[in-house]
């Protein structure tokens, strides 16, 4: 067991490593930083495990992350179980979040999609919809990024593998995404 431990620990730790993150986050930290200073939102999507990681992450704006300042004005797009049943019955599922975005979104708004596999239709029509809003699109993908990758603004490319490896990459660099636009907006 330890000697499998370890091995899980190595591969983690080589995921975290790849050489295209910082590029990745700086610029999504920028496109941030400059949404919440214009007074402008981060909203997020996502379906599963991914719809858990779009709230944790909004939440990390709207309450805090790890310094006292105010609430930034973000939110998860899978919260609203009214909308999304409505919207899912009578649009079908795949504009769940597209028309929430179609609502809400602005120009200078960030759209988050989070998909690890790239090819989710609800996360390609949200983003579809967020660039017709003018506003900033985020991926969040893994296993070479599918279709999302080539409409998204900004990439957050996560590794090869299932489901739970990619997820895990997202919430880690999410949480320096979180921690480095506090700075920012705190120190800059």
């Amino acid at each position: 067991m330890r000697r499998g431990f370890a091995e899980l620990l190595a591969d983690r730790r080589g995921q975290l490593e790849a050489p295209h993150y910082p590029e990745q986050v700086a610029a999504i930290v920028a496109a941030m930083v400059l949404a919440f200073r214009s007074g402008k939102k981060v909203l997020w999507c996502g379906n599963g495990g991914s719809a858990a990681d779009a709230q944790h992450l909004a939440a990390e704006f709207s309450g805090r992350f790890l310094r006292e300042r105010g609430g930034l004005p973000s939110e998860a797009l899978s919260v609203n179980t009214s909308a999304l049943t409505a919207i899912a019955n009578d649009f079908g599922y795949e504009n769940v979040f597209a028309r929430q975005v179609e609502a809400f979104a602005q120009p200078g708004d960030v759209i988050v999609g989070i998909t690890t596999s790239g090819k989710s239709p609800s996360i390609l029509r949200a983003i579809e919809a967020a660039r017709r809003a003018g506003a900033t699109t985020v991926a969040f993908t893994g296993n070479g990024g599918g279709p999302l990758a080539d409409i998204a603004d900004l990439v957050l490319m996560g590794p090869h593998g299932y489901s739970a490896i990619v997820q895990e990459v997202h919430i880690t660099l999410g949480h320096i995404i979180c921690d480095l636009v506090e700075q920012d907006l705190l120190f800059a």
